[in-house]
């Protein structure tokens, strides 16, 4: 009988080292109770889906969980198939500052880059 080896699988989302050091920036003055940071895609926004991305105080069977150096990442697990293979990021500049996703995915977004559509 041969043995069966599982290969871990690769994250859903790559979070940049801007990115993960937004989170622990986040962790640290997260309020109290919450676990993580977790990013979701309401339907909202002019091209049907938005990213979201909110403290969670508690960890649901579907979510995806990323661990990084400052804090715990999840995923909702509705969202997955929206976002593999994407690449969040944070920008900061004099004007604005937020997280920025790459998504292979997006067949199409409007021009904030609020919303996308898959």
């Amino acid at each position: 009988m041969t043995e069966t080896k599982l290969r871990s699988r690769p994250a859903a989302v790559t979070l940049s080292p801007a990115a993960e050091a937004r989170v622990a920036s986040l962790m640290a003055t997260a309020p109290d109770g919450a676990i993580g940071v977790k990013l979701s895609t309401p339907r909202r926004g002019c091209s049907g889906l938005a990213y979201s991305v909110d403290y969670v105080s508690d960890e649901k069977p579907f979510d995806e969980k990323i661990v990084t150096p400052g804090g715990t990442f999840y995923i909702d697990g509705a969202s997955v198939l929206y976002l593999v293979g994407s690449t969040m990021d944070w920008k900061e500049d004099d004007f604005a500052a937020g997280f920025v996703f790459e998504n292979p995915n997006a067949k199409a977004s409007c021009g904030c880059g609020e919303s996308f559509t898959v």
